[in-house]
Order: structure tokens, then C-alpha cells, then sequence
């Protein structure tokens, strides 16, 4: 890690407040990084920032490489003469607390539609430097995307069987029949990748880091199956995943889960030199400092359910090429900024592949009070290579756990924290994420707030929903922090409180 000690916050962008509906990239995010640097955080850790596609999850995205169009910030496009300032005079009355991604998305997609029509590629260097730098993905993927919509948004494996199976003279129509809308989606790239790498620089310039989230697998309507069929278990007939990825059976279920997502066919990939990867892991950098992988253990072994199941019960664990990927990855970009998901049931196997490569794995303090004190979430049994979070993504909010936590729970956490009242868990246990003697300790935002469970960003199982939470600017207070800035310091994870 390039930390000694270090703390910061967990925050999808598409949470942050604003006008338009949806969190995006311009002044709060702006004004976030501020609130960092204001209280001596040096890390902001965020979701996977693809284009997002039918439930509106980070997770299940149109493309592993692409960014998400809904970030772009308006004022910017005003800014720089490609929308009318009152094309914005009239916003609806979006909720300040939710993103409506049924209104969101048209409401934004006609305005970011009408700059496209005014940006004048031929006179922009710029432009056409990124198209021609980021070719290898975002020439597919503009196609795909323009394809989708011609389709009106059927999945690629149900479009005409020429253009599924990417036959070259119809793919050739299709450019030349599609041309406006392709140009679209890479202008919407282009301005993303402005956007975002302008934020970043700024975080940066002031020693905030900025961890990504990658997830192992991709969506089977994406981008990189339909250009990349033979990287993933498709089946060549119905172009749908011959073998799908999920978990077992469990204590959490007794069908375990199926994801739906296609899984790799790891033969081909190791025959590539692991090419697919390479460009994946290396676009990701470009967008942040360091990765954390989800669902890690899927890099030694995965589980695989074949075609047709409707549970997860009827799979198999197959060994996957975890050491020559990861080697292959280090012997071309180095030293790997990554972070290990490595939660859940983890066999030894899967700690020594993470710890072959030194990467840190993850403790979450809400599963630390469940048993007793080999708990190896609690944080005196936590070692320094570990990041450890008071919660995650997947998780309620302190408050909301704390408020149906069992009494066991309950009194191991008081008995740890030396007493507490309800009103201040959330603050207990930032405090016992920041004491650690873990590297890193990260504190989701709506745990600083001490919000309820109205605030979860997702529940899994749950189709509908999930990853709506917005904050209010407002409730970044200065006893919030005042209170933040202390115990960063007191704890010894202050921006420069290192050599």
C-alpha cells in the first residue's frame, strides 16, 4: 500500500446532491473533495463508474471500459457553449433524496443529445486524439450501444443473428446506418473522460486517492461479450452463457445465487496472454488510483452453473488461472494497486493467492460481533495489509444494522467500545475502524451521517430500489467535521501525518 495510515470515505458519485436528478461531476463533486481534504482524508473510495443498464446497478454494466453518460454535469456543457442556459431553466422537481432513474435518464439524455449536436468534431484535436487512444474499446462499444437502440434495447443475443454473431458486410450497413448515433455515444465518452479526469486531477493535487471498483465478471448484454464472444462460456447457438456464475447454496441461501453473468473461458484468455485483461485492468487505472476486485475468490476458484438452471444448487467449483494472470499483469504494468473483496467463506487457496501478491484484503466491523473474540473481523485481529470498513455497498447503514442486531450483538459491540448510546453506534464504530491496525479504514458516508436504513445504497435479492441514495449538503455539518478531522488525527491517518 502507498499508505502508512490512511482514512477516507465511501461514495458513489451518483449520490452526491445537485439539481439534476443525479449526483454528478460537477461543483458538489467539487466541494466533496474539499470536505476531504478539509478533514485530513486522503481516499475516496467509489462504485464502478460504467454505463449502467436494466436496474440501474454499478455491477451489471453496458461495458467494463466505458464511463456512465448520467455523470456529466450540464453546467459544464453551458460553460462551453453547447447548451443554451435556458435549456436549464426549467428543471423538474426531481427528489433531492433519490435518483428517479425513470426520469433521470430521458431528462438528461435529450440534453446531453442537443450539445452532441452542437460539439463540432473536425474542430476538436482533442476529440479526435481520444477516439483514436481509446479505439480498442469505444469503437465497439459506440456501435453496440447505437446497435441497442436500433433494437430498442433488446438484448444483443436477440438481435438479427448477422449482427449477433458481428458478421463483417452487416456490421459495415450498420456503421454507415448508424453513423449519427454512434458519433453520439463517443462525444458522450469523450465529455465523460473531460470530466472525470478533471475531477480527478483535482483530488489528486490535494493527496486524495481515489479507489475504483471492479467486478469480476461482466454483464452478458455488454459490450465485451458481444464483441468478445470467444473470451466468455457462450453458447454459439443461442449466444446465450453455457455456463453462468454465481455461489453456492449456504446459510444466507439454500438455493445460493445466480448471477446470470457468462463466465470466462479462461483456456482462451491464457492463450491471448491474457490481452482481454491487460486492456481492461489498464483503461481502469487511467479512471482511478487503485482497484479493488470484487468478489476476488472467483481469480482462484468459481463457481459455475451450466446453461438452463434457474438456482445456483447445480454447480461445480472450477480452478481458475488466478497466479499467471495476475503474474502476466505485473510483468507489464508493475506493482498492482489492488484490493482484495475477499469476504464471505474464503478457502486458504484464496488467501494465498492474495497474499502471493501482497494484495490487501478487506475486515467489515459489521460482521465483527457475531461470535467471539476469534472473530476475524474484529479489529484487534486484523493485520496491517487490510482495509477495514464500519460497511459496504451491500450492507445497512450502522444505524439501520444496529437497530436489528441481536442483543448478543448489541452488548459485545457496547462491551467493546467501552459503553455507548443509540444515538452515537455510528460514531463507535468509525472510531474502532480508525483505531485499527489495519493500512486503510473507509467510512461510507451515510455512517459519518449516522442515517437510518432509508440511506442503504443496495440490498442484494432486492430488484428494485437500490442505488438511489442522495445526500443533502447540508448534513455535511461542522460538528460533523470537527468531529471526523479529530479522530482522523488522533488515530494517525491524517493527510501528511507521515513521512
Amino acid at each position: 500500500m502507498p499508505f502508512t495510515r490512511a482514512s477516507g470515505i465511501l461514495l458513489h458519485p451518483t449520490s452526491l446532491p445537485g439539481r439534476y436528478g443525479i449526483g454528478d461531476l460537477g461543483q458538489a463533486a467539487y466541494q466533496f473533495v474539499d470536505f476531504l481534504t478539509d478533514t485530513k482524508q486522503q481516499i475516496w473510495q467509489i462504485l464502478p463508474l460504467g454505463p449502467t443498464g436494466h436496474g440501474n446497478s454499478p455491477y451489471m454494466c453496458y461495458s467494463a471500459m466505458a464511463g456512465n453518460p448520467m455523470l456529466i454535469n450540464l453546467d459544464a456543457l453551458v460553460e462551453q457553449g453547447l447548451l443554451e442556459m435556458s435549456a436549464l431553466a426549467q428543471v423538474p422537481a426531481f427528489s433531492a433524496e433519490r435518483v428517479e432513474y425513470d426520469q433521470v435518464i430521458p431528462y438528461k439524455l435529450e440534453l446531453l443529445k442537443q450539445a452532441a449536436h452542437k460539439f463540432q468534431p473536425q474542430e476538436s484535436k482533442e476529440f479526435q486524439e481520444f477516439c483514436q487512444a481509446q479505439a480498442f474499446w469505444l469503437d465497439d462499444y459506440s456501435l453496440f450501444m447505437a446497435l441497442k437502440h436500433a433494437n430498442g434495447g433488446a438484448s444483443w443475443s436477440d438481435w438479427d443473428p448477422a449482427i449477433a454473431k458481428r458478421d463483417p458486410e452487416a456490421l459495415e450497413i450498420w456503421r454507415t446506418k448508424l453513423a449519427d448515433d454512434i458519433f453520439l455515444q463517443k462525444y458522450l465518452q469523450f465529455e465523460f473522460c473531460r470530466q472525470w479526469f478533471a475531477l480527478k486531477a483535482y483530488a489528486n493535487e490535494r493527496h486524495i486517492q481515489i479507489i475504483g471498483d471492479m467486478p469480476i465478471y461482466v454483464a452478458h448484454d455488454s459490450a465485451d461479450v458481444w464483441a468478445f464472444p470467444e473470451n466468455f462460456m457462450i453458447d454459439p447457438e443461442t449466444l446465450l452463457p453455457s455456463q453462468m456464475a454465481g455461489v453456492p447454496p449456504d446459510y444466507f441461501s439454500e438455493t445460493g445465487q445466480l448471477w446470470g453473468n457468462p463466465t470466462y473461458n479462461w483456456e482462451v484468455l491464457e492463450e491471448t496472454q491474457f490481452d482481454w485483461w491487460l486492456n481492461r485492468i489498464k483503461t481502469s487505472l487511467a479512471y482511478v488510483d487503485q482497484i479493488r476486485i470484487d468478489h476476488f475468490r472467483g481469480f482462484e476458484s468459481f463457481w459455475a452453473v451450466p446453461e438452463g438452471e434457474e438456482t445456483a444448487m447445480n454447480g461445480e467449483w472450477i480452478e481458475a488461472p488466478g497466479v499467471p494472470l495476475f503474474e502476466r499483469v505485473e510483468a507489464v504494468l508493475g506493482k498492482l494497486p489492488f484490493l482484495a473483496e475477499d469476504l464471505g467463506i474464503i478457502t486458504p487457496e484464496v488467501e494465498a493467492l492474495r497474499d502471493k501478491f501482497d494484495f490487501p484484503g478487506m475486515k467489515i466491523l459489521q460482521f465483527a460481533f457475531g461470535s467471539d473474540h476469534r472473530n476475524p473481523y474484529l479489529p484487534f485481529n486484523c493485520d496491517r495489509n487490510f482495509v477495514i470498513y464500519t460497511g459496504t455497498h451491500d450492507n445497512d447503514t450502522t444505524v439501520g444494522w444496529y437497530a436489528r442486531a441481536n442483543d448478543y450483538e448489541k452488548q459485545r459491540l457496547v462491551s467493546y467500545c467501552g459503553g455507548l448510546g443509540p444515538e452515537s453506534v455510528h460514531w463507535a464504530m468509525i472510531r474502532l475502524a480508525l483505531s485499527s491496525i489495519a493500512n486503510l479504514a473507509i467510512v461510507p458516508l451515510q455512517d459519518l451521517l449516522g442515517l437510518g436504513s432509508e440511506a442503504r445504497m443496495n440490498t442484494p435479492g432486492l430488484a428494485e430500489g437500490n442505488w438511489e441514495w442522495r445526500f443533502d449538503a447540508s448534513a455535511l455539518t461542522p460538528t460533523v467535521r470537527h468531529q471526523f478531522t479529530t479522530l482522523t488525527e488522533l488515530y494517525g491517518r491524517a493527510t501528511n501525518q507521515w513521512p
